[in-house]
């Protein structure tokens, strides 16, 4: 990747997204983000913030028309569980129709590499450690829309050779992550030395740091032979709710987590964790942050705005 080529990133106003915007800007890279919303954050010469909606496809056109890009990394929307029957045409809308309409605006003679982030939760209940050759399972419009962008790529890549990569994530944490999310609430109610309600806690999962995550993201875009794959990209080491909450807790030396308060989602696979051996012999890449370090770095960010 040379200084000043362009790369598109969609949803870079996000948390994982604004992670890639900051070290797309780093490699001096010419950023584009789009997003629903301006963010008036970050500012900086290489970087044009654009507002649109990916599932409208005129909206996306008039936005995109004056643009190549060498590179895309699509990341648009948010971890959603609604049923179809409560809003599933719009996040169907938002990840495979957003995919769909990317594709057919870009220039192919140009792009090198389009990544679309894509979910564990493609797998469903399937037995852990997932590997990226299970048949998927979505539970939920949000699942199967990342199934069917997947599916839309692959055959994209297979018929017409489309420099397409998959990256499957679990659970990423870090700075910037919304105050909705299981950490960042976690988190504040031991900051503020309350009592809060969680599950029992005894759910496998795969906690990766943003800062690995998106190392991966870019070593995936600059290498050939992750075209038309799917790569899980995750720690490859699970823990339990239960122990990641005990240690923030330790961490902070307050907070008061009543375990069992609040019910197992239904469905909710116990344990959601990752093979992550063809990320490592694929794009030659590995995790560095440990859990205790990125949990530090994630209560010292969230102490800094709790304290403003």
């Amino acid at each position: 990747m040379k200084k000043n080529e362009r790369i598109l990133i969609v949803g870079g106003n996000g948390f994982i997204g604004s992670h890639i915007v900051s070290h797309a800007l780093s490699l001096g890279l010419d950023v584009t983000n789009i997003s629903l919303k301006r963010n008036n954050i970050v500012n900086n010469s290489n970087l044009t913030n654009v507002i649109a909606d990916v599932s409208d496809i005129e909206s996306l056109q008039s936005s995109l028309e004056n643009f190549n890009f060498k590179y895309v990394i699509n990341c648009s929307g948010y971890i959603e569980h609604d049923l179809f029957c409560i809003d599933g045409k719009r996040i169907i809308d938002t990840h495979y129709l957003g995919v769909v309409n990317l594709i057919n605006l870009l220039n192919r003679d140009i792009l090198k590499s389009f990544i679309n982030i894509g979910s564990s939760d493609e797998y469903g209940n399937s037995c852990a450690p997932q590997l990226e050759f299970l048949r998927e399972s979505p539970i939920s419009p949000y699942s199967f829309a990342k199934v069917a962008a997947t599916h839309f790529l692959q055959m994209l890549h297979r018929t017409e050779k489309f420099p397409s990569t998959t990256i499957r994530l679990y659970l990423v944490y870090g700075p910037g992550q919304s105050n909705e999310r299981f950490l960042p609430q976690i988190i504040t109610g031991c900051l503020e030395k309350r009592s809060f309600p969680t599950t029992y806690g005894e759910q496998l999962r795969d906690f990766c740091f943003v800062d690995d995550i998106v190392e991966a993201i870019f070593f995936a875009m600059k290498k050939k032979k992750a075209n038309g794959e799917v790569i899980n990209v995750a720690s490859g080491s699970p823990v339990t709710i239960r122990s990641v909450v005990e240690l923030v807790r330790k961490l902070i030396g307050y907070g008061k987590p009543q375990f069992g308060e609040i019910k197992y989602r239904e469905g909710e696979n116990m344990k959601l964790y990752a093979d992550v051996n063809k990320a490592k012999e694929l794009l030659n890449w590995a995790p560095k942050i440990q859990l205790e370090e990125g949990l530090g770095k994630t209560i010292d960010w969230v102490k800094y705005y709790y304290e403003k």
